[in-house]
């Protein structure tokens, strides 16, 4: 079976998306997924305008969540840490608040499955929760495709079914 591998990406925004502190932000958005998009490695990302994450929004402006899917987790790692697009990601600190709790997670997937927003949130949720594991890892401590497990079990923010059902 070939896998795929999927990232997303969460920021606490420090104003809302059309205030002017935003707009270093926002006026890059297009070319920095054009830069994506040209990349070795890039698969497909998330377009439509399913904002999900208002759980995560705490004292900010919002959450600002991009998902997309890869080819590797190598060709994703270069793509995120050099030229324009690492540039760009050392500025955050002028968009987003500060996040001690993950901000990201990467999980593999059969190839061409694409992941929905609900997804992502669990996944995110479970690293939150657990650490790495082969269901949602990160680039410093990642897993081999097809090492998880089909049911990563009840996260502690999953919401357990009802004793009458």
């Amino acid at each position: 079976m070939e896998f795929e591998l999927v990232h997303v990406n969460v920021g606490r925004m420090e104003a809302p998306a059309d205030d002017p502190k935003m707009s270093g932000f926002m006026d890059n958005l297009g070319p920095m997924f054009a830069l994506a998009e040209a990349a070795p490695g890039f698969v497909w990302r998330q377009t439509d305008d399913d904002p999900g994450f208002e759980w995560d929004a705490g004292d900010s402006a919002g959450a600002l969540v991009n998902i997309s899917v890869w080819a590797s987790i190598e060709e994703l790692e270069k793509f995120t840490y050099s030229g324009e697009h690492r540039e760009f990601v050392r500025r955050r600190r002028e968009w987003f608040q500060h996040m001690t709790e993950a901000a990201y997670a990467l999980w593999w997937v059969p190839a061409g499955h694409r992941p929905t927003t609900a997804e992502a949130e669990e996944r995110v949720r479970h690293l939150r929760a657990h650490g790495p594991t082969p269901y949602a890892f990160t680039f410093k401590q990642n897993f081999p495709p097809g090492t998880e497990s089909p049911e990563p079990g009840p996260s502690e923010n999953s919401i357990p079914a009802s004793p009458l059902s």
